[in-house]
């Protein structure tokens, strides 16, 4: 089965199913919601990449070499990568013609196919849910100033506590202005208690205080915000490498690293997660305010480069709009209008 005739089954025939009149379990509504949420996020990434696709189909009758030249802008303009987009091409190219393939419409899909296969080459079974097999949870989150770094620990601290987990919030931003009171608001609003250090203290002390005592006092989750810091800044990094050791040691696990990336950045947001990278252990991206931006390939664009999953995905402003990312939706999201008419 091809992969556009799996997600028109998998989604469109689900979403005539509840427009028939019949009483949706509590799954179900969840389900499609979310489905919604990916359809809606991705509305303007969708029309710069399937849209386009559906116009430069209509526009020859049969492929040619002008054809996948102009499939190659469309894919850099979504921000894919040049590195992606070439070796998709290429890979395209090779198989059409082993196959005679010219439909554009059937290489269009072809395309696609492609592009997300790539995306599991390291395993289908990704998890992208934090895993609770020891207590407590370590999650550090990294990212440069202007993210949406703070939000995001918010939100990712509101999902746990709604699944009945104890969380507590780090303040190991001690450098920027605001940074331990604006954490603070959060940490009162969800009412769950934070650590916090004084100004300019050392990080990885504050980090350290707070590792004890989400272990000293069972906690589940411990969510420890670091400075927003900038890729080209060695002692910065550095400092980042010394919470990430000083962590790691006194809890004797290695802790989840999120990388908070701006999905309207494009192509720095991969230059960003190749620094962090050389330093510590990024465990997952999150990706945020996906919903503003027309260039949603940045996702395949840090599979490809760097082989680290998209652990989550900011669809919009409210809390609720933090998904897990889940590839089908995505896919669906961003492909919608080319899988209703496959």
């Amino acid at each position: 089965m091809g992969l556009f005739k799996f997600l028109k089954e998998k989604f469109s025939k689900k979403t005539s199913e509840t427009q028939e009149i019949k009483v949706e379990t509590k799954e179900e509504k969840k389900e499609k919601e979310s489905l919604e949420k990916y359809d809606k996020g991705l509305e303007k990434s969708r029309k710069n990449f399937s849209n386009k696709l559906e116009e430069l189909a209509k526009r020859y009758k049969n492929a040619n070499q002008d054809y996948f030249e102009e499939l190659e802008e469309i894919l850099i303009e979504a921000d894919c990568g040049v590195s992606f987009t070439i070796n998709t091409i290429e890979n395209l190219l090779e198989y059409t013609k082993e196959k005679n393939i010219d439909n554009p419409k059937e290489i269009n899909e072809l395309l696609v196919d492609r592009m997300f296969l790539n995306y599991l080459k390291e395993g289908e079974d990704i998890k992208n849910e934090l895993t609770f097999d020891h207590k407590p949870v370590i999650l550090l989150m990294t990212g440069v100033n202007g993210v949406g770094k703070t939000t995001t620990i918010a939100k990712l601290a509101k999902r746990y506590i709604n699944q009945g987990k104890k969380v507590m919030l780090v303040a190991a931003d001690t450098f920027r202005a605001g940074a331990k009171e604006q954490l603070t608001i959060w940490a009162d609003r969800l009412s769950i208690p934070i650590v916090t250090g004084n100004d300019n203290e050392d990080p990885a002390s504050v980090a350290y205080k707070g590792t004890k005592k989400g272990i000293d006092e069972c906690f589940d989750l411990v969510i420890v915000d670091t400075a927003g810091r900038l890729q080209n800044k060695k002692n910065l990094m550095e400092e980042l490498r010394k919470i990430y050791n000083v962590v790691t040691k006194l809890s004797g696990i290695n802790p989840e690293c999120f990388l908070v990336i701006d999905a309207t950045t494009g192509q720095n947001g991969v230059l960003q997660a190749k620094a962090f990278k050389e330093l510590i252990n990024i465990t997952g991206i999150v990706i945020t305010k996906m919903d503003g931006t027309s260039k949603g390939g940045i996702i395949l664009a840090i599979r490809e480069e760097l082989g680290i999953p998209v652990r989550f995905i900011g669809l919009g402003e409210k809390d609720s709009d933090l998904e897990e990312f889940d590839l089908d939706k995505y896919l669906y999201g961003l492909c919608s209008s080319l899988i209703k008419d496959e």
